[in-house]
């Protein structure tokens, strides 16, 4: 069955693509927030480069993952990051940028028939909020941030997934939980757009996201039948970390989509961000009787890119010292407290990315100043003063997490009806490495 279902995939998708012209250029539509390109050379240079350099943040995942698990389970878990470069790319393509950026219904979702296979997405028009550089290059930019998202999630589950059953999966999230998120908090008439919600870069479309769905797997498909794996590689580790580091100046910085002074803020509130959270880990770590270490320097950092994300372009340097600082202490406690004998979330990917993801999306309430980015406007962080902010992202927060964890969790259920999420304990024994692809280290 699973072969007739591939074949007509394969197969739909081909005739679709070569006759998408005719088939879809009539019900295109440019939309109210496409409007005609008055290109910037410099941004739009700037925005080739900040696109590879999120596209370069999933393999760095890969290895990110990779070397935290078993060695028996490091070829799967680096594939798992490199599927979703693939199969959301195409689905992005078809159906997800229209879900996203498409004429908005109601202010939830986009409608996906006005770019059904990018038709209306051209070289020769700019997205409202991106006016300098071509709409197919802000297209595939948003395309890097749908790639990694459902990446993030598959450090909850590693170890024990069927990967047939995670690429589905990651199909259904990105059409019913990614793209709502996206539309609603990046779309001009989108729900969370309207409220004045600020996430410059991901912290409630990617990374709560991420973080909700992670812990949702990790409840769903239970415990691995051994929690405690000595690392197969901590230098792939490191090695994914610096990957991710770098990549990750293009997420924030490219998410001014112009080469502009935002850009330059957003590029050193990051780096500051991910140092001083990496130093604030190691030091808890050390006056909690641990030892320093490079897996801790890592996550540190990691958490500090992940909070620092939705305030990217609106705090100053000094504040983005302190998100990194408070973010890395509340989600090494977060670690150190979760219940693992209870909830195997493998790699701690809601306590550093639901986690941090959280604290940034509340400290952005706390440290938002006009004087950084005029978009802020008076409703600025709560320690100038207003509490107006913090309040409506407070509000966000707390929407988001209910409906990421709960549709992820049904998501779940949904497809392990369809097949089976987890392998069985022979399999798993074996590793996914063998189970799963037939190869290994």
């Amino acid at each position: 069955m699973r072969k007739i279902i591939l074949s007509v995939i394969l197969i739909t998708i081909l005739v679709l693509s070569i006759f998408s012209i005719h088939l879809f250029a009539e019900s295109s539509t440019l939309g109210a927030h496409v409007i005609p390109l008055k290109i910037d050379t410099g941004d739009t240079a700037w925005m080739i480069v900040a696109t590879a350099l999120v596209l370069l943040m999933t393999p760095g995942l890969g290895f990110f993952y990779g070397g935290m698990v078993g060695k028996k389970n490091v070829i799967s878990t680096v594939l798992q990051s490199f599927m979703a470069m693939v199969i959301v790319t195409v689905l992005w393509v078809v159906v997800g940028f229209g879900l996203c950026f498409g004429p908005t219904i109601g202010g939830f979702i986009g409608n996906p028939m006005s770019n059904l296979f990018f038709q209306g997405v051209s070289a020769n028009t700019a997205w409202e909020l991106a006016p300098t550089i071509p709409m197919i290059l802000f297209a595939l930019f948003q395309a890097k941030f749908a790639i990694i998202t459902p990446a993030l999630i598959t450090g909850a589950f590693a170890e024990r997934v069927r990967f047939w059953a995670y690429l589905l999966f990651m199909v259904l999230f990105i059409l019913f939980v990614y793209a709502p998120l996206c539309h609603m908090t990046w779309h001009p008439d989108g729900l969370f757009f309207g409220w004045g919600v600020l996430d410059f870069a991901g912290g409630t479309v990617v990374h709560m996201s991420a973080g909700w769905a992670a812990l949702a797997g990790a409840m769903f498909l239970g415990k691995r039948k051994v929690q405690k794996a000595n690392p197969a590689r901590i230098t792939y580790v490191l090695l994914g970390t610096g990957l991710l580091w770098f990549g990750w100046f293009g997420f924030n910085a490219g998410s001014a989509v112009g080469a502009s002074s935002i850009a330059a803020q957003a590029l050193g509130t990051t780096t500051v961000a991910a140092a001083s959270a990496a130093m604030g880990w190691v030091f808890l770590d050390k006056i909690l009787g641990h030892k320093l270490s490079a897996m801790g320097a890592c996550i540190g950092a990691v958490v500090g890119l992940v909070a620092i994300t939705p305030a990217a372009g609106f705090v100053s340097i000094p504040h983005a010292i302190a998100i990194g600082i408070i973010a890395s202490i509340v989600s090494n406690l977060v670690v150190s407290k979760f219940p693992k004998g209870k909830i195997d979330d493998a790699l701690d990917v809601f306590a550093c990315h639901g986690v941090g993801g959280m604290v940034g999306m509340l400290l952005t309430g706390v440290f938002a100043s006009k004087s950084v980015n005029a978009i802020v406007g008076d409703n600025q962080g709560l320690i100038f003063g207003d509490a107006t902010l913090f309040l409506i992202q407070l509000k966000a927060l707390v929407l988001v997490s209910v409906f990421a964890f709960s549709v992820s969790y049904f998501l779940f259920f949904i497809v392990n009806k369809i097949t089976p999420l987890r392998v069985t304990e022979e399999k798993e024994e074996l590793g996914l490495d063998i189970s799963q692809h037939g190869e290994y280290l």
